[in-house]
């Protein structure tokens, strides 16, 4: 069977969808994934086919931090989406038997596979459905809600959500000649796996039934990867670093937190491995090492603590290592993973990017190892979702449709 995976945004809406893409090619089936660009290096490293879909997710998040105006930021996302709808259109028309699209870009998946009688399949990485247990990531307002208050703040979630691309999908449906009118919210693929962890957000009992939590999709080493002799030089010459990285956040503010993350690192009296990421992070010293790309996998377990942007790959991987966090959430859903970090007490409070200081950064980092039961508790539940197969009961469901 030939199956395309769609989807878009930064690093961690992509690497995901190389682990579950080789799952996926060692079942005998062929792979694509559908990516911005900037990425195609990294599925082609993977041993998987690309296919390109239009887009600078960096540059979008620089020129919409630049825009003058709502109307400036408005007609940028329009012709991001834009953009976006046409590139998954080529790409499936590239060939497909079978759709596996992210969220981020299910509205456009659907909308062509109706069109060209594809079958589309939901692979979320963060919660999607609006629940009574708990606003979904990306809410407005968290706090004290109620069920019901929960319930209505994951709906605005979802109409948010669908409103990206509302637009952009009314002109697709037109070109493709199919009827207007119709929905396409994320909410209305089906079925959907959830890629995360149980023991992380346990499914709602209030969720269709069509809709699981299946387990993490860890990304794939690129094939051939060594670490460079610097890294392991350096964690070789002295106890296990601290690791900081902000991801695909804080676009242009390296220099100012270059100098507050040295800092940090000398008040709390540690060794850490600083990765560059999209803000392009160094640091100073003999205690401070600055990396590119490495493999989260390889690094994190031979890290004292990991200190990120709580992305939702970087939040996996580090409970993955079994290694405590600092979360330093910037945006979008990464204060609800933030908060689960914190309230699964493998992470101190959650320290918010805009309250970040040389001060609170090391303050947090000393917390943070301080205390012997954010270790025991990472560990215990690493050992947990080891034993998870994220992968198992999507393949069921291939096999199960006469696939392969």
């Amino acid at each position: 069977m030939r199956i395309l995976i769609i989807t878009a945004g930064s690093r961690g809406d992509v690497a995901p969808f190389t682990g579950l893409g080789r799952r996926l090619l060692d079942a005998g089936h062929q792979v694509a994934v559908a990516a911005h660009p900037s990425f195609a290096t990294l599925v082609g490293g993977c041993g998987l086919d690309y296919r390109s879909v239009p887009g600078d997710p960096q540059g979008l998040i620089r020129d919409w931090a630049r825009a003058a105006s709502r109307e400036e930021a408005q007609a940028l996302t329009r012709a991001y989406a834009d953009g976006l709808a046409d590139g998954v259109a080529q790409a499936v028309a590239g060939g497909a038997d079978l759709l596996l699209t992210a969220f981020g870009p299910a509205p456009l998946s659907r909308t062509v596979g109706e069109a060209l009688g594809v079958p589309v399949i939901g692979t979320y990485l963060a919660p999607s459905f609006a629940t009574s247990q708990f606003p979904l990531p990306n809410a407005r307002n968290t706090d004290g809600l109620g069920p019901q208050g929960n319930l209505a703040a994951g709906r605005d979630v979802v109409r948010r959500a669908e409103g990206v691309f509302a637009g952009a999908v009314t002109r697709l449906r037109a070109r493709l000649g199919l009827a207007a009118g119709a929905s396409s919210a994320p909410v209305d693929v089906r079925p959907v796996f959830h890629g995360f962890s149980p023991l992380v957000v346990p499914r709602p009992e209030d969720w269709p039934s069509w809709v699981e939590v299946v387990g993490y999709w860890w990304p794939v080493r690129p094939q051939g990867w060594q670490p460079p002799a610097e890294l392991v030089d350096f964690l070789q010459a002295g106890p296990p670093p601290v690791f900081i990285g902000f991801g695909s956040m804080a676009v242009g503010q390296g220099e100012r937190l270059s100098e507050l993350v040295t800092a940090a690192v000398e008040r709390a009296g540690v060794r850490a491995v600083v990765q560059a990421g999209w803000a392009d992070l160094s640091g100073r010293g003999d205690d401070v090492l600055a990396v590119g790309d490495v493999p989260h996998d390889w690094l994190f377990p031979r890290a004292a603590a990991v200190v990120h942007h709580a992305g939702a790959g970087t939040t996996a991987a580090g409970l993955r290592a079994g290694v405590p966090a600092v979360p330093v959430p910037v945006m979008a859903d990464q204060p609800f993973w933030a908060s689960r970090l914190h309230q699964l007490g493998v992470a101190p409070r959650p320290l918010p990017f805009q309250d970040l200081t040389a001060d609170t950064l090391g303050d947090a980092i000393t917390a943070c190892l301080s205390e012997p039961a954010h270790r025991h508790r990472a560990a215990e539940l690493a050992r947990g979702i080891a034993a998870e197969d994220g992968t198992a009961s999507l393949l069921a469901h291939i096999g199960s449709q006469g696939a392969g």
